[in-house]
């Protein structure tokens, strides 16, 4: 081959991969397909009041197996069903929402997006057991989505009527709620109610009714259920700002549909309660002695309180008088020793408990002692 022939062929191979896509500038990387989001695989539903209640985890790798650079938007289809209508290929959906990436935080919770769908009046009118189906796509890329999630079918329920006049009160031991008893759903097999409580940020402690509008610490969770209108929550803590809200739970057949929400109530439990009087109060009187004055040994049974702060002594020389505080610190310890006696005097002892809170306990039963 001659020097210009050889020229001629080198200038056409790098034309010719000057038009290829594999060929680029150094440094300038290239998708060489779409970026595609797996599949949604755990779509769920539950119906709340008058909304479908949509859950699913938001997919953050592609089906490279590859980290997501960002959020997926997503696609919701759906589609209404006859009682006992299931999709099959002629089904046509219909694309309900779209959500672009950058507005999903308000539906994003730990890495599951939860939608409400609500339903529309006209919906509770259909025949008993009309079904809406569901199914999800996200997509990275304009020109590709996902493939579809699993499908679910939800059936329509009357919806329970939210509890309403929920009152709470502060005990020593739980914080109790009680509203009154709200009616059965026609058709339902059962009734019931869920509590949900979150911790409020602070300065919300006069939060608003609307929900919405509150601005919580931690989001609304279980905090347990109750077949009656009244719920004891033990697991608190004084001193931290709660919110609760009450739905009834209505079932029928292997399904559980719950109202909305009641109106929140706001509390701050305070540790008011003292604890109880000690018991078991002794006193041992010790002579003095060339090289120590005489003194009063007192012993009594320990608090079984679980915030004991300590205890607190009293003397008086009236058995009905309450007495003066002699301890001048908060005793660790069910013990005291008085050096402050004078000689042929009698003393009367009382004990108190004292918590972490400051709350200090009735005295306990008074016991005398006579210095020699």
């Amino acid at each position: 081959m001659t020097r210009a022939a050889a020229l001629l062929a080198l200038t056409f191979s790098l034309v010719a991969c000057a038009l290829a896509a594999g060929c680029a500038a150094p440094g300038v990387p290239i998708a060489r397909h779409p970026i595609v989001p797996v599949a949604v695989t755990d779509l769920a539903w539950r119906q709340s009041g008058s909304a479908f209640v949509l859950t699913f985890t938001l997919p953050t790798r592609s089906m490279d197996r590859e980290a997501l650079p960002e959020h997926p938007a997503i696609e919701i289809y759906r589609v209404d069903l006859p009682p006992g209508g299931i999709p099959v290929k002629q089904t046509v959906w219909r694309m309900a929402y779209a959500i672009p990436s950058e507005q999903l935080d308000p539906y994003l919770k730990a890495g599951r997006i939860e939608f409400r769908d609500s339903l529309a009046a006209e919906e509770f009118a259909r025949p008993a057991g009309s079904l809406i189906a569901y199914k999800v796509r996200t997509r990275v890329a304009r020109a590709r989505a996902s493939a579809d999630s699993n499908i679910v079918l939800a059936r329509i329920y009357p919806a329970p009527e939210a509890p309403h006049d929920v009152r709470v009160e502060v005990t020593e031991t739980a914080v109790v709620l009680s509203w009154p008893e709200v009616a059965q759903p026609p058709g339902a097999s059962s009734r019931s109610y869920r509590v949900y409580r979150g911790v409020l940020e602070s300065g919300q402690e006069n939060a608003a009714a609307d929900l919405s509008k509150v601005k919580l610490k931690t989001p609304l969770e279980l905090a347990g259920t109750s077949p009656t209108p009244e719920f004891r929550d033990e697991h608190f803590e004084f001193g931290t700002n709660y919110l609760y809200t009450v739905r009834s739970v209505a079932q029928f057949g292997l399904d559980f549909v719950e109202s909305a929400d009641s109106s929140p109530v706001v509390v701050t439990p305070r540790d008011i309660f003292p604890p109880a009087a000690p018991t078991g109060l002794e006193s041992t009187v010790v002579p003095a002695t060339p090289e120590a004055p005489a003194y009063v040994e007192l012993s009594w049974s320990i608090s079984p309180e679980g915030d004991l702060a300590g205890y607190a002594v009293y003397r008086s020389e009236a058995e009905a008088a309450p007495g003066v505080r002699v301890s001048t610190e908060i005793l660790p310890s069910p013990t005291f020793r008085d050096m402050s006696v004078t000689a042929g005097k009698r003393y009367y002892y009382r004990v108190t408990a004292l918590d972490r809170a400051g709350n200090e306990s009735p005295k306990s039963s008074a016991v005398a002692a006579d210095v020699p």
